[in-house]
């Protein structure tokens, strides 16, 4: 995708790796970026900055909770009518709270589920849009075992297998339409890392013991992984892991079962 004059819309892009997608889709000279965030103080701050830097209407801060569907539907909206058109959605925001698991589902899994339905109706060219590219921010504990986090785990594994399954057999989502994929990051430099939060059953001491010797990716290498899969148009379908390990690659899985390709 040529980024020139398209627009976006990125959940939990106050800062942290939303934050990071959005300065390079600006960069690379995006249209407009929707900031989409619960953190009114810091989004403003955010979007301010990127008016600052990169020119008038460049930016919009949404004041979004994304478990609302009222209120992630209006930033799709809002979005939309502030530029006109709507080409690329990253649903990222998330949490890390195992003591508060339904709303660690209700971020990390549910609102992907709806940000990913939205991305459909406000973008599909079956509902006159002009298509585009949908990323879902999972982890590589959506691919492996989370340290100490089973909700979180079963979160991010609920992004990889929806996001496979709606790339794989809804017709919507296609190279020729939406491309849909998804990004598995090793635990990466952000705020949600000193946020994090232990299930009860688990000693808070042990858990920082456990964060204190992970590896943390720069926020900046994650975003290459986005940028690549934003610009490449090939790139339909996709699990991209980004790991100090192997750096950016793609997860590979068996083939589907013999079905209908697209429902």
């Amino acid at each position: 995708m040529r980024i020139q004059g398209k627009v976006a819309l990125i959940t939990g892009a106050a800062e942290g790796l939303g934050g990071a997608f959005a300065e390079e889709l600006l960069k690379k000279g995006a249209k407009g970026v929707g900031i989409a965030d619960v953190n009114v103080s810091k989004g403003k701050e955010t979007a301010g900055l990127f008016l600052s830097k990169y020119g008038h209407q460049k930016a919009i801060f949404l004041q979004c909770d994304v478990t609302s569907e009222k209120q992630l539907e209006d930033a799709f909206r809002k979005t939309k009518e502030e530029y006109g058109r709507l080409d690329i959605v990253c649903n990222n925001a998330g949490i890390g709270d195992e003591r508060k698991w339904r709303l660690m589902i209700d971020i990390n899994l549910a609102a992907v589920v709806h940000g990913t339905y939205l991305a459909r109706k406000y973008m599909s060219k079956q509902h006159g849009g002009s298509g585009g590219l949908v990323v879902n921010i999972a982890s590589m504990a959506g691919l492996i075992l989370g340290p100490l986090s089973p909700v979180y785990t079963a979160t991010k594994h609920g992004v990889v297998g929806f996001t496979r399954s709606m790339a794989s057999f809804d017709a919507a989502f296609s190279k020729d339409d939406i491309r849909l994929n998804t990004i598995c990051p090793s635990f990466s430099d952000t705020s949600i890392i000193n946020k994090t939060v232990a299930p009860e059953f688990v000693d808070g001491d042990i858990m920082k013991q456990v964060a204190g010797t992970l590896k943390l990716l720069p926020v900046s290498r994650v975003a290459e992984g986005f940028m690549r899969l934003v610009e490449d148009d090939d790139l339909h379908d996709q699990v991209m892991r980004v790991t100090h390990e192997r750096g950016i690659d793609f997860q590979r899985f068996k083939p589907n079962p013999p079905m209908p390709s697209k429902m």
